[in-house]
C-alpha cells in the first residue's frame, strides 16, 4: 500500500508580464505636442504594451511520502514559493496536477491566513474553522497554541497592531498545532529571533514524529540538514534534483551555488522601513571580496545597511552556520559598546561595519550566513533575504595541525592549569 500524502505530476506555472514601451526620459512639451497631435491625427501612435510569457515552473514532478520532511531549496527566483502557493492552493497550475491526501495547514508569509481587524483569540478560532475543526476542538488546543506563540498579554489585541515577530509567532504556532496532516513553512520564520525559531523546528521535528508531514522552504542549510530527511533543489523553475537531505545539500554548495562572497539588495523598503540591510561582504586578509577564506589568514564580515527612519536602539547581528554543524555563534552590533550602542541616536544615512572572524577557531568547510536586524525585544526591523555562502579550507594553519581528530563545531585551543593537591 502506497503512503504517497503528496503526489506532482508535470507541474507547471507560467505569468504573463507586461511591459510599457517608452522613452526613458518624455518632457512636459513632448506630452503636450503629442496630446496635440492626438487630437488631429488619429493615427498618431501613442505608447504600447507588449506581454512575455514567463514560467516560473516547469515540468516539475515528485511524491513526498507520509511522515516525510522535505526541504526546498534552490536560489532566489527557482520557483520556490510559486510551488508552495499552488501546493497551498492559493493559485492554480498552468500545466499539470496534484494530488494531496490530507488537511494542509501554510505559513508563507507574514499575515497569511489573519484578519488584521480580528483579535488573536478570533483569529485562532477563524483558522481553525478553516482547517475544518469545530469549536470543541479549537478550544482543546487553544492554550497550548497562546503558550507557545508568547502572545498573552496581546491575546485580545486586532492582530493589525501586533509587531511582525508576534505575528509570525501566533500564525506559526496555530498552523502547527491545529493538527494539520500536512505543514508547508516558507521562510517566514526568519523574522522571528533565534530562539522563536529553534523552538519552531523542534515543533516541525515532532509533528513529523507523528507520522504527519512537513515541507519547508528555506535558505539556511543548517536548518534543512537538521529538520529534513529529504531534500529537492530547484533550478530555474525546474527540479534539479532530489533525494537525501545530506547528499543534496553537499552537492547543492559544491556545483557552484556558493555566491561570490558578496551579497547585495538594492530593491526598495518596505513603506514605514526603519532599516534596510544592504549588503554583506566576506573579506579575505587584504579586504577583498572572495568566496573562499584560508583558515591560516584573517578573514572579515562586511555589513552595509540604510537608516531611513532616525531612531534609537537599532541593533544588527548575523548568525554563522556551519553546513554540517549548524549554528557556530552569533555576533550583534551591540556587544561592541552596549551603553553607546544603546544611546545612540541612529540618523538617516548609510552605514559599514567590519566584524573580524576568530579564523584561528573555525574548522573547514562550508559556512552560511544570515544577517538581521531589531530593537532588541520591541521590533524586527529587517532580515537580509539573501544568505551569503562560503568556504573556509586549510593549508597552513597551526591550530588545525594541532586539533586534528578532533570533532565539534569549533576548534579552540584552551589553557590547562595544573593544580597538585596533597592529602592532610
Amino acid at each position: 500500500m502506497s503512503n504517497t500524502i503528496i503526489k506532482v505530476e508535470n507541474l507547471s506555472k507560467s505569468y504573463i508580464l507586461k511591459h510599457q514601451n517608452t522613452e526613458n526620459y518624455t518632457a512636459l512639451r513632448d506630452v503636450i505636442t503629442n496630446k496635440a497631435k492626438s487630437i488631429f491625427n488619429s493615427s498618431a501612435k501613442t505608447p504600447s504594451a507588449t506581454s512575455e510569457e514567463f514560467w516560473a515552473l516547469r515540468d516539475l514532478s515528485f511524491d513526498v511520502e507520509q511522515g516525510d520532511r522535505v526541504g526546498i531549496i534552490g536560489r532566489n527566483g527557482a520557483g520556490k514559493s510559486t510551488l508552495l502557493k499552488i501546493l497551498s492552493r492559493i493559485v492554480a497550475p498552468t500545466k499539470g496536477r496534484i494530488t494531496i491526501d490530507g488537511r494542509v495547514a501554510s505559513l508563507l508569509e507574514v499575515g497569511t491566513g489573519f484578519h488584521p481587524e480580528l483579535s488573536g483569540r478570533e483569529n485562532i478560532y477563524l483558522n481553525g474553522s478553516i482547517l475544518g475543526m469545530n469549536k470543541a476542538e479549537i478550544t482543546r488546543k487553544f492554550d497550548e497554541i497562546v503558550t507557545f506563540a508568547e502572545v498573552e498579554r496581546f491575546l485580545d489585541t486586532p492582530v493589525k497592531r501586533y509587531s511582525s515577530g508576534m505575528y509570525v509567532r501566533l500564525a506559526f504556532a496555530v498552523a502547527a498545532h491545529l493538527e494539520p496532516e500536512i505543514l508547508i513553512v516558507d521562510e517566514v520564520l526568519a523574522v522571528g529571533d533565534a530562539e522563536f525559531q529553534k523552538k519552531c523546528l523542534g515543533k516541525m521535528q515532532d509533528i513529523s514524529g507523528e507520522g504527519r508531514t512537513v515541507l519547508f522552504v528555506s535558505h539556511n542549510m543548517a536548518a534543512i540538514s537538521s529538520l529534513c530527511n529529504k531534500a529537492i533543489v530547484l533550478e530555474k523553475g525546474t527540479l534539479f534534483e532530489n533525494g537525501p537531505t545530506d547528499k543534496i545539500i553537499n552537492s547543492y554548495l559544491h556545483r557552484g551555488e556558493r555566491n561570490t562572497g558578496e551579497t547585495r539588495d538594492d530593491s526598495p523598503a518596505a513603506p514605514n522601513a526603519k532599516l534596510k540591510i544592504r549588503s554583506v561582504k566576506v573579506l579575505n586578509e587584504n579586504r577583498n571580496s572572495v568566496s573562499e577564506l584560508n583558515n591560516a589568514n584573517k578573514g572579515f564580515i562586511e555589513i552595509g545597511f540604510e537608516v531611513l527612519q532616525e531612531g534609537r536602539g537599532y541593533d544588527v547581528s548575523f548568525v554563522l552556520n556551519h553546513a554540517q554543524y549548524g549554528p557556530i555563534f552569533t555576533s550583534c552590533l551591540k556587544d561592541v559598546d552596549t551603553e553607546k550602542n544603546d544611546g545612540r541616536i541612529w540618523k538617516k544615512g548609510n552605514y559599514t561595519f567590519v566584524i573580524e572572524l576568530p579564523m584561528d577557531m573555525l574548522r573547514e568547510g562550508d559556512y552560511m550566513m544570515t544577517v538581521g536586524s531589531a530593537i532588541p525585544k520591541m521590533e524586527v526591523l529587517d532580515h537580509f533575504k539573501y544568505e551569503t555562502q562560503f568556504f573556509i579550507f586549510d593549508s597552513v594553519s597551526p591550530v588545525a595541525k594541532t586539533t586534528e581528530g578532533r570533532g565539534g563545531a569549533v576548534l579552540p585551543i584552551l589553557g590547562w592549569e595544573e593544580h597538585n593537591f596533597t592529602n592532610s
